[in-house]
Formats: structure tokens, sequence, C-alpha cells
């Protein structure tokens, strides 16, 4: 009884490599059509175009500097507010073209209800762009 050698012929030439000669071809093929067709596709004319420096009139939103402290008083722009100012200014700055952004600024010690008020009052008045300011962390 013999082991099977590869040498046999009652079995037919089994060859187990993958034959990639048709792929390189195809490859070659491909890469021959890219090489044509790309500068069909970037097809330009050259001109000579005029120089103009022009810069596009871009307009800052003004920001809003709304201050709590721990007490809970507000503060528009370093001036003393009441909780009855503030949905009056809200809906005032609202109405601006472009919005302005709400810059929030609350002591360590607010309480979270009131800083909840104020977003709420921002939201309810229609002001979009709520952020809140911090001290960078010392390490």
């Amino acid at each position: 009884m013999s082991m099977g050698s590869l040498s046999d012929s009652d079995e037919d030439d089994f060859n187990p490599e993958i034959n990639t000669t048709p792929l390189v071809d195809v490859m070659l093929v491909l890469l021959i059509i890219f090489i044509i067709t790309i500068p069909v596709l970037n097809h330009n004319i050259k001109i000579d175009l005029p120089h103009a420096s022009s810069k596009v009139d871009k307009v800052k939103p003004e920001n809003i500097q709304l201050a709590i402290d721990a007490d809970g008083q507000l503060f528009w722009d370093k001036e003393l507010l009441d909780q009855s100012e503030l949905q009056a200014r809200i809906a005032s700055a609202a109405l601006k073209e472009p919005q302005p952004e709400l810059h929030l600024r609350a002591e360590r010690l607010t309480p979270y209800e009131k800083i909840a008020q104020v977003m709420s009052a921002a939201q309810s008045g229609g002001l979009t762009k709520i952020g809140f300011v911090t001290e960078p962390g010392k390490h």
C-alpha cells in the first residue's frame, strides 16, 4: 500500500496554487484605461484671470456676558439685573441678526436651580447659542 505520491499518473494534475496571470492582465488593462481617461477628465482651459482682493464681510455676533453669583443675582454685561428684566432682554437679543451668543458665568457655589432657570429663560426667549465660561484647571 503506497501513501499516494504527487507524481501518480492516475490522479488528475491538481495544482493548489492560484494562477495570478489573469489577475495581472486585468489589472494592467485597468491601469491603461485609467491612464488614458484621467487627462480627459481634467480638461481645463488655461486663461489669465484678473486679480482682486475682496474679503467676505462676515459680521461676528456679539457676546452677551451673563454672570450669576453665589446668591443667585444676575449680571447682564456687569449690570445688575432682576429676573423680570431677564426675559425682556433675552427676547430683544434673540431678534438681532446675527443672533448673539449667551456666555454664562456662574460661581462654583451657585445653586443649579438658578442656572437651570436662566437656561430655560434663554431657550424660551429664542436664544439658541449658550456657552458656559469656566476657569482653566490648575494641576
